[in-house]
């Protein structure tokens, strides 16, 4: 798969079968997306071409709303759909000057202009434009003047990417992961780095690593205990996690910790990439540390089982 992070420096496409969408995830609901224009390309003799955005454009549209947060951050978005072989993969700049584009600069000046599609495929609920009055009868309108098709996605598989994308958030934000397992297609996860902390595990027999997350927009599972996979460097390690504010010891700060399972070695500064398998329990505060250290044994014997 070819990235293109500017559209000045875009190749003349053949036969491009292009569509549009922030792609957050990759989800299965993306992937049927996919599946069908790589169909369309393949009958065409041609090429399928991604355009997503960067940063997400509800960010430039409405920077006072705080709430957002994405399932997949750029790079983890380029690397999964590298596994879905897509031909092309077009990440615009979304500016405050692209979000002011008329309905009608936006196709013939930024799609025609730039990518002479064969076909453009589209849900029945596309917009686009600065006040949104573009859509699929527009796109119909130009089809003679500008010579491509327009292929309309069933609205079936419309409403299953824009309830999966939303089904998935809500999943992590309750600690259903299995559900946002199955709905992805592939393992929620998070990356970061290893930072210090106040070695609060290694006075109770449970050193962990904590993590800085690399992206403040990524969306963090609800606070619990989780079993996880850890991807440190070449080697796939089991553990558990810990998200939340650890109220029998501190109390004070949100944190994300990770136990790791017969490994012993200093991680500081190094990366590590957490996979959510599922959630063993919420985080409670214990009376004592003593019934704590009773508990992370449960808890550590939950995460062999899960993980064996």
């Amino acid at each position: 798969m070819k990235v293109y992070r500017s559209i000045n420096s875009l190749p003349l496409f053949k036969n491009p079968v292009l569509t549009i969408g922030t792609f957050d995830g990759v989800h299965e609901g993306h992937r049927h997306l996919i599946q069908k224009i790589k169909s369309l390309a393949r009958e065409t003799n041609g090429e399928c071409v991604l355009i997503t955005f960067d940063p997400h454009p509800r960010l430039i549209i409405h920077p006072e709303d705080k709430s957002l947060r994405i399932l997949t951050t750029l790079n983890e978005k380029i690397s999964l759909l590298e596994t879905e072989g897509v031909d092309h993969l077009v990440v615009v700049p979304f500016t405050k000057e692209f979000s002011l584009l008329s309905a009608k600069d936006y196709l013939q000046n930024f799609l025609i202009e730039n990518f002479h599609p064969c076909i453009i495929v589209t849900g029945y609920n596309h917009s686009f434009g600065h006040h949104r009055d573009g859509n699929i009868e527009m796109l119909r309108k130009f089809e003679n003047e500008f010579h491509y098709k327009v292929e309309e996605l069933n609205k079936q598989l419309v409403d299953d990417i824009a309830v999966s994308s939303t089904r998935i958030r809500i999943a992590l934000n309750e600690g259903d992961i299995e559900l946002a397992t199955h709905l992805l297609g592939h393992s929620y996860s998070i990356a970061g780095t290893v930072v210090h902390g106040q070695q609060l595990g290694n006075k109770i027999g449970f050193p962990t690593a904590n993590i800085a997350v690399k992206d403040s927009l990524k969306l963090t599972p609800a606070d619990g205990v989780y079993a996880v996979y850890v991807n440190y460097k070449t080697a796939k390690l089991k553990g558990m996690m810990n998200i939340g504010y650890r109220p029998t010891v501190d109390g004070m700060h949100h944190k994300l910790e990770v136990h790791l399972l017969d490994f012993n070695k200093d991680l500081y500064n190094e990366e590590l990439k957490i996979h959510f398998v599922k959630r063993l329990r919420e985080e409670k505060k214990f009376s004592s540390i003593d019934e704590l250290k009773e508990q992370l044994k449960l808890d550590k014997e939950n995460t062999i089982s899960v993980l064996k």
